[in-house]
């Protein structure tokens, strides 16, 4: 039986792929931001760019899974008009 969100449409599917991108990648964001911090904190400049670079690469990482969950979702998928 398949999920329906509150307006009876069927929830986005998500691939197992995309779910480990996502967590692992919001894992991976709190690890650097906090080392950004540190570094911030003990003025070494060039591990503070490090891991400014880094933490865009895992935000993108995490912006392209999510996106392809929404298109995995069937457009064919009754709406809430048609439905009786």
């Amino acid at each position: 039986m398949e999920e329906r969100a509150p307006r009876r449409r069927a929830q986005a599917t998500a691939t197992p792929r995309d779910v480990a991108h996502v967590r692992l990648g919001s894992f991976a964001l709190v690890f650097l931001f906090a080392f950004g911090l540190l570094s911030i904190l003990i003025r070494q400049w060039w591990l503070t760019a490090i891991m400014g670079v880094l933490i865009l690469a895992v935000s993108v990482d995490i912006a392209l899974a999510v996106r392809r969950q929404g298109r995995l979702d069937d457009p064919s998928s009754p709406d809430e008009e048609g439905e009786v």
